[in-house]
């Protein structure tokens, strides 16, 4: 077959603009990806920003034992002896709603419920040493049910911890295993799914007087 010059002329003018046609779809293909790509990264950080917002107002409030209790509630520490339930009119039992499902740390001291070994599924926080065992049961405001989420390695009772998590007011009753036999001890408060880390000290505790016969109880402060 044979193709005059006028015909080769045409075919490789069809050719160029049919490369020429190629460039500009493959220009356009990629000012797209680009766009593409630069809306994903605009998203990308939408929903980082979006996230951070979430975590700023989910972030923990470090409490202390006398933001669980009313203001006009006595603090042990000034009567000289922890606040007994039936010392106080409502019988410690008005709890605050303010800090309802919110996420706290508070510390305290830690005094098994559910134990196996050394490994405890839920204790009573305490704000002091000796508290339902060997001192009088706080009142149900100043004790928390704590249930960890996973299971804390206690060295010994009345251990200091700090816990973490969605605090919720509630009146629970639990059994509690003493050497006298089984105390029943009512919380105001709880914490399901917590995480529990050692605390160095308990800024808020109650120090026994020094002449009280409970006084070896004391842990050491900072």
């Amino acid at each position: 077959m044979w193709i005059d010059g006028a015909a080769r002329s045409g075919i490789c003018k069809n050719a160029l603009e049919s490369r020429r046609f190629d460039s500009m779809r493959a220009a356009a293909w990629r000012r797209m990806e680009s766009m593409n790509n630069r809306l994903k990264s605009v998203a990308v950080l939408a929903v980082a920003f979006a996230v951070s917002i979430g975590d700023a107002s989910a972030e923990t409030a470090h409490i202390f034992w006398k933001d669980l209790r009313p203001a006009a509630q006595a603090a042990a520490e000034n009567v000289g002896l922890p606040m007994i339930a039936a010392k106080l009119p409502d019988h410690g039992e008005t709890l605050s709603l303010d800090l309802q499902d919110k996420s706290i740390q508070l510390a305290g001291y830690a005094l098994p419920v559910d134990r196996d070994g050394d490994f405890v599924y839920q204790f009573l926080l305490v704000p002091w040493t000796g508290a339902c065992s060997h001192m009088p049961t706080p009142p149900p405001n100043q004790i928390v049910l704590v249930t960890p989420a996973h299971p804390y390695k206690m060295s010994e009772a009345y251990q200091p911890v700090a816990v973490t998590g969605a605090l919720k007011p509630e009146m629970e009753k639990s059994q509690l295993f003493i050497l006298d036999g089984v105390s029943v001890i009512q919380s105001g408060y709880s914490v399901r799914k917590a995480e529990v880390v050692d605390a160095d000290s308990v800024p808020d505790t109650v120090t026994l007087p020094v002449n009280s016969p409970w006084s070896f109880l004391n842990k050491k402060k900072d």
